[in-house]
């Protein structure tokens, strides 16, 4: 049996399963758009998946950054590597601002290059070269810049669109791969800058450890391979753990008092996974940040905790919500509503419809009422609360105010400016999810029903 680094390589990029997976069409194999910097990594990559997909569902793509000397020389070499195996080549110049994480901000504009031309080209995937040396140096470095349990997982074979077919090879692997293919590759001589964190990892650290134990290697790469099947059963005891509490919704938001009776770990993990709905992104409440919110639980009253980023948790009534902004933002500019029709407000949509059908005696309820059409104007105005706001609310006598309402309901005062209060001349008709008014009740020979809902959609 043949031992070679291309039979070596070819045989894990095959058994990791990501060049097969994430097809437009199923029973076919994907599209591919292959990241190339013109490194053995890449230029490795590239070949693989030509070998296993054959030309036509194979593109790639270099990104020029302008950020070393021989940027153009990477790009000139990758477009005649290109050539030479017959792949189409795309080539996207991007700036990086002179200030910040230069790297990170790198990283970030190469991603949504790949993205955006991932789209435009119909490609199912996109492939980096991420090698098991690039694994080791991932978790190592995550373990050191930052806590918890996530820093030791390391980077995904798979994750949505993104798909890393090396990550069971070495880089020594890929480096014997292309001069036994003979390919040629590019050096990036920024590779040995020991200024760059990673660089110092590989160069001084790894052969550090790897005196203290020569597996060393291979027992990161275990101790993250283990990890990451363990935390399949953690996600799922998080998921348990927000069905048996209720949590969830838009905003994201949990009973304090009920999310009480889950073990300290669980309760962490559920607000962080709320934490991360709200965010759309990864967010690091760890220890520190959850016993903060819960201490705003147990004192009572109302609270916030920054979670950074402008993600902030709000503790009202019990209640821990998740979102951006404070309640003294602006709130959402006035819209129209015509009936029938939608309209936008901030984040929220909400819809009036015509509805003949409903039945006698249906009043509908607080989050979506049922209002006389005939009474109602021909366009309404969705806005905010305004200070001194009073409406008649079904079913009590005399009218009281919004500020009263939102109390008895115990509405939270950070959403109180942004919850959408439904007008018809100028007369409050509705206040979503609080009260509907008397005034705009349907009653017996009522001709024309309109049923009004608000759906928040972050």
């Amino acid at each position: 049996m043949s031992n070679t680094a291309i039979d070596r390589v070819m045989a894990a990029a095959a058994a990791s399963g990501t060049l097969s997976a994430g097809s437009a069409t199923p029973g076919t194999e994907p599209r591919v758009l292959v990241m190339l910097s013109g490194g053995a990594d890449s230029v490795c990559l590239l070949h693989v998946t030509v070998q296993l997909l054959g030309t036509a569902r194979v593109q790639a793509l270099h990104v020029n950054h302008g950020l070393r000397a021989e940027a153009m020389a990477d790009e000139r070499f990758c477009a005649d590597l290109c050539a030479r195996l017959g792949v189409a080549l795309h080539i996207e110049h991007v700036e990086i601002p002179p200030s910040g994480n230069t790297e990170a901000l790198a990283r970030e504009a190469r991603y949504e290059a790949a993205e955006r031309v991932r789209t435009s080209a119909g490609m199912d995937l996109i492939t980096t070269g991420h090698t098991a040396s690039d694994q080791v140096e991932t978790v190592l470095y995550r373990l050191v810049s930052s806590p918890g349990r996530r820093a030791l997982l390391g980077m995904d074979p798979l994750r949505g669109r993104l798909a890393r077919p090396l990550l069971a090879v070495s880089r020594d692997d890929t480096r014997a791969y292309c001069e036994e293919a003979g390919l040629p590759w590019a050096e990036d001589e920024s590779n040995a800058d020991r200024r760059l964190a990673r660089n110092l990892l590989r160069l001084e650290v790894l052969p550090l450890l790897r005196r203290v134990n020569a597996g060393a290697d291979a027992n990161v790469l275990a101790t993250a391979a283990q990890l990451r099947d363990e935390a399949q059963v953690l996600e799922q005891a998080v998921d348990e753990a927000l069905r048996r509490t209720g949590a969830g919704g838009a905003p994201p938001a949990v009973d304090a008092g009920r999310l009480a009776a889950e073990p300290a770990p669980v309760r962490r993990l559920v607000l962080r996974r709320l934490a991360e709905a709200a965010a759309g992104a990864t967010v690091a409440l760890g220890p520190d940040e959850a016993r903060a919110i819960e201490r705003l639980a147990v004192r009572g009253g109302s609270g916030i905790v920054d979670l950074g980023g402008g993600l902030q948790a709000t503790v009202e009534y019990g209640i821990v919500r998740f979102g951006h902004g404070r309640a003294d933002d602006p709130p959402p500019a006035p819209a129209a509503l015509p009936i029938p029709g939608r309209c936008r407000f901030g984040e929220w949509e909400i819809t009036s419809e015509r509805d003949p059908e409903a039945a006698a005696g249906d009043l509908g309820s607080i989050d979506e009422p049922l209002l006389d059409g005939e009474r109602l104007a021909r366009t309404l105005t969705v806005r905010s609360w305004h200070d001194g706001d009073r409406m008649k609310p079904l079913g009590l006598d005399g009218t009281k105010s919004l500020q009263d309402l939102f109390g008895d309901r115990k509405v939270p005062r950070s959403l109180r400016r942004s919850l959408p209060v439904v007008e018809s001349d100028g007369e409050i008709a509705w206040v979503a999810g609080v009260a509907v008014s008397e005034r705009f009740r349907v009653g017996p020979g009522c001709r024309a029903k309109v049923r009004l809902t608000a759906t928040q959609r972050l």
